[in-house]
């Protein structure tokens, strides 16, 4: 069972049934936050039980949104390796350097948490037809998991997007459209499309249970360091869903006792080419504005507006973390390097995280022997073949 209780606004505070159909606060037009009954799930579940429990994203099933366990539409999601970059650890002049390798999730792609979640919650309260604009990953995972719960799927997303993302949208028999511009201008038709043909929209952080979904990193990534946060987490940052979605991991499972008051000191990592959250948090305001002529090569990172830059920011300064701009040249090197040293092919997304890990060093805001973990968002295998 689902030990969920409401949503709340994560602006004004305000409260709202968990089991209507609902996007944005009413009131404010910013997020709602799932919340659980945290009394009776730190009285009923065996932290150290969960290991017993078959290793997907459904683990931690008391708290996600989804009431009955046949409802979820899974498949295999979660459950992803925390591997241990030695080789390059060692050229970096680090002693602890992991990596967790979300690419290895079904549709190749990070994406796959959030959108396993959104679909299953939103189909068990009566959904059958959603819509999603896409810079292509999210896309691909709405398109299998609306194919897989036998639901119809509408998809728009730029016009360059990745071949291989316009490839598998298309397999699932998904309504696909391309847009001319960026994902925002997608956004923007999706909408609209939306309103016209009554399907729910599920984009980044304007419905309730994508978030919970990527929370699940928080879950996964506490259990493999026995339940003891890493020192810094270094994140690549679009719309920011699994940055907020681990910050608000942490602070569940504070409450349940699973860990301490410790936190990683949080790193987002966008393109210079596209950096409203890097550009926010170092000009201290309390949210982003668009970035104007958005332009880099790593299509998750091409997000000129971002709805949860408040959520986001708050995570950043809470933690004592920062915000790094990396050029696509070095997020290119920063790929090879990763495949040279350690076997790896990862996202342009991810590559930019040892990018920036590179800058944080040259800053001296590592030092050797912190623990940090960096994330593989996506399959390199995903992208067009760039020469470096």
């Amino acid at each position: 069972m689902s030990y969920l209780t409401n949503l709340e606004c994560s602006h004004c505070g305000h409260a709202y049934d968990a089991d209507q159909l609902i996007r944005l606060c009413p009131q404010c037009e910013l997020p709602l936050l799932a919340r659980y009954d945290i009394e009776k799930a730190k009285a009923s579940i065996d932290r150290d039980a969960l290991a017993s429990r078959p290793a997907s994203m459904w683990r931690f099933h008391e708290m996600l949104p989804v009431r009955d366990l046949e409802n979820r539409i899974d498949l295999g999601e979660g459950g992803k390796p925390i591997l241990k970059l030695k080789h390059l650890s060692r050229s970096m002049g680090l002693n602890n350097v992991y990596i967790k390798d979300e690419g290895q999730n079904p549709t190749g792609s990070f994406k796959a948490l959030g959108l396993a979640t959104a679909v299953s919650r939103a189909y068990e309260l009566g959904v059958r037809e959603f819509v999603i604009p896409t810079a292509g990953n999210a896309g691909g995972a709405l398109a299998a998991y609306a194919a897989r719960a036998g639901a119809k799927a509408h998809v728009y997303m730029p016009s360059d997007a990745p071949l291989v993302n316009i490839t598998e949208v298309q397999m699932t028999g998904a309504d696909l459209q391309l847009v001319p511009g960026l994902i925002n201008d997608a956004g923007r038709e999706a909408a609209a499309a939306a309103k016209v043909g009554g399907w729910f929209d599920v984009s980044t952080l304007k419905e309730p249970y994508r978030v919970e979904g990527k929370k699940i990193m928080g879950y996964e990534l506490a259990q493999a360091f026995d339940w003891e946060l890493p020192d810094v987490i270094i994140y690549p940052t679009g719309g920011g869903t699994g940055l907020i979605g681990m910050w608000k991991a942490f602070d569940e499972m504070e409450k349940l006792g699973w860990i301490s008051s410790k936190r990683p000191r949080m790193v987002a990592v966008q393109s210079d080419g596209c950096a409203p959250i890097v550009k926010a948090f170092h000009d201290g305001q309390e949210s982003s504005e668009p970035w104007q002529n958005a332009a880099t090569l790593a299509g998750g990172l091409r997000v000129p507006v971002a709805i949860g830059s408040r959520l986001m920011l708050t995570a950043l300064r809470d933690s004592g973390g920062t915000a790094v701009a990396v050029p696509d040249h070095h997020i290119m090197q920063a790929q090879q390097k990763l495949a040279a040293c350690e076997g790896m092919f990862v996202s342009l997304e991810a590559a930019a995280t040892i990018a920036a890990l590179e800058k944080l060093i040259e800053d001296n805001w590592v030092t050797p022997d912190e623990k940090v973990l960096v994330f593989n968002t996506g399959s390199g295998l995903k992208y067009r073949l760039l020469l470096v």
